[in-house]
């Protein structure tokens, strides 16, 4: 054997160590760097080229592959930082399922003394309810509109790991001067400033239907969507209510709202939307046009709806 074909045996036996020492065995580059006696960029160099030579395979479920195909695919074309995709298992579970996936999700995403903004919704209480009971970090949660129960703890959580910052007023006023008023009140314009240490904010995304929570709680009437659907409303963020290029839509109801404003979301850093169902398809979609968030996260039936109307 030449000396030539020693040095070869040699480097692909040193480069098989490295990739089994950095992907198997999960070492750092350093650790591997030091352990084989090399430096740092020499590691790096090799674990390239073990990549454009196919040396590394990786073996990943179809319905896997298909899921992350969706999440890029949304992310191209709707600019988004991030999609996070859970399986459609139960339809009557879907609100659950979605919100504790992203309780999971942001609570990887926070550190201690974390300080979030919270919307409003059933969707949202259940992201809420999960995050606080899994959470091993101090949380300061702050309401981005008025009504204050969807934010409380429900009666399944036995451990509340979460300081409530909440806008002390309904989410919907009597008139439109009567919010105006409320929202010049020193404690309600506290809140609201509050809102700009968030380094997350979560919203839910409403549709038109009768399965909305604004109206299973009765503060709209079935009317009142009527009235939004004919000029042009397909879903709210926050109960700002949009059409399907996420334009906000003038109405008697926006002017009588306690809750932050739409142009005020758009310049939060990082909204994470928390939506899923046939019947949100078209005001996630109008979401999305709008640019109201940054990451989404729903089920898989929902994004591949997405996907169709692209």
């Amino acid at each position: 054997m030449n000396k030539k074909s020693m040095t070869e045996i040699y480097e692909r036996s040193l480069l098989t160590k490295v990739v089994w020492m950095y992907y198997i065995e999960g070492m750092t580059q350093k650790s591997i760097a030091d352990t084989i006696g090399v430096t740092r960029l020499k590691v790096i160099k090799m674990l390239e080229q073990a990549r454009s030579e196919n040396l590394i395979q990786f073996k990943i479920p179809v319905a896997d592959r298909i899921k992350i195909e969706t999440e890029r695919q949304l992310i191209t074309h709707f600019n988004l930082n991030d999609v996070f995709i859970v399986p459609t298992d139960d339809p009557d579970n879907t609100n659950e399922s979605i919100a504790q996936a992203a309780a999971m999700y942001i609570n990887d995403l926070i550190e201690d003394n974390a300080y979030i903004n919270m919307g409003y919704g059933d969707t949202l209480g259940r992201v809420l309810n999960n995050l606080a009971n899994i959470s091993e970090k101090k949380l300061s949660i702050i309401s981005m509109t008025g009504g204050v129960e969807p934010y409380l703890p429900n009666n399944k959580s036995h451990i509340f790991n979460a300081q409530l910052h909440l806008l002390p007023s309904p989410l919907l006023m009597s008139s439109a001067e009567t919010a105006q008023s409320i929202l010049l009140e020193e404690p309600i314009k506290e809140i609201m400033e509050m809102t700009n240490l968030a380094k997350i904010s979560v919203v839910g995304i409403g549709g038109i239907d009768e399965a909305a929570t604004i109206i299973k709680t009765q503060i709209l009437s079935k009317n009142d969507f009527i009235k939004l659907e004919m000029k042009g409303a397909v879903g709210d963020i926050l109960m700002h209510f949009i059409d399907k290029d996420g334009n906000l839509v003038a109405s008697d109801i926006e002017e009588k709202l306690v809750s932050i404003s739409l142009d005020k979301v758009k310049d939060f850093d990082n909204v994470i939307g928390v939506a899923a169902g046939i019947n949100k398809i078209e005001a996630i979609q109008a979401a999305l046009r709008g640019g109201y968030i940054n990451t989404l996260i729903t089920d898989e039936k929902t994004a591949l709806q997405l996907l169709e109307r692209v």
